[in-house]
């Protein structure tokens, strides 16, 4: 994409506006977490050409991404994925999710385990609460001696502690607030919030997001020099 200086590392993405989008065209609201479901690869594939190592994909909670509809799709989505080379990863409490949801996504990591592309995270049933407080209840069952731990250790508790922390974390369907995604990870983390709704969120988009990005001074907390 031209005009990229800067590519993150490490995109996030908030895969919002579902619903909203179907309703806007009269369509049931299940029909837009199909359409979001199918835009996974697409976007996949345009952040592999722009050479991001790493990409998260977080789906706000809600119900009806497990509709019987989206099954197929999903399906679908992970053999693209892997026909793009891409390593999938689980982001969550992956022992909640639904059985045939459950089932699928571990054969996919499997199957993708070896792979040598893109790096993709699903984040679904995932809260960035949860896996803090997950952190401290694996602490506590191993005895940690609170006058050790620092962030480095705490770090090493987390569900990816391999993971480098978000370099930019794009929110879809014009919500312009945390959601329960990176609370730890995720202090330094650049935001770019756009109006469009996760279906139409398109290569195009991605390069608005990305050249937004590149122009910025990353300091970290710390005073510009």
């Amino acid at each position: 994409m031209d005009g990229l200086t800067n590519i993150p590392k490490h995109l996030a993405i908030i895969m919002d506006g579902n619903g909203r989008w179907a309703e806007a065209q009269g369509l049931p609201r299940v029909a837009g977490y199909l359409a979001g479901l199918r835009n996974i690869h697409r976007l996949a594939k345009d952040c592999l050409e722009c050479k991001i190592e790493i990409l998260t994909l977080y789906a706000p909670p809600t119900e009806e991404w497990w509709h019987p509809e989206l099954e197929q799709a999903l399906d679908e989505e992970l053999q693209e994925l892997h026909r793009m080379d891409a390593k999938l990863s689980f982001l969550g409490r992956l022992e909640t999710l639904p059985g045939t949801w459950r089932r699928k996504i571990r054969k996919a990591m499997e199957l993708t385990a070896g792979n040598g592309g893109i790096r993709l995270n699903l984040a679904f049933n995932y809260s960035g609460r949860a896996e803090i407080v997950d952190a401290v209840r694996r602490m506590a069952e191993e005895g940690i001696d609170p006058s050790q731990l620092d962030e480095d250790l705490f770090g090493q508790y987390l569900y990816m502690p391999d993971l480098p922390e978000p370099d930019l974390i794009i929110h879809t369907g014009g919500e312009i607030r945390l959601f329960d995604i990176f609370i730890w990870q995720g202090a330094y983390a650049e935001h770019y919030a756009t109006s469009v709704c996760w279906p139409d969120f398109d290569s195009e988009e991605l390069h608005k997001a990305l050249l937004d990005y590149s122009k910025r001074e990353r300091r970290f907390g710390l005073l510009k020099t």
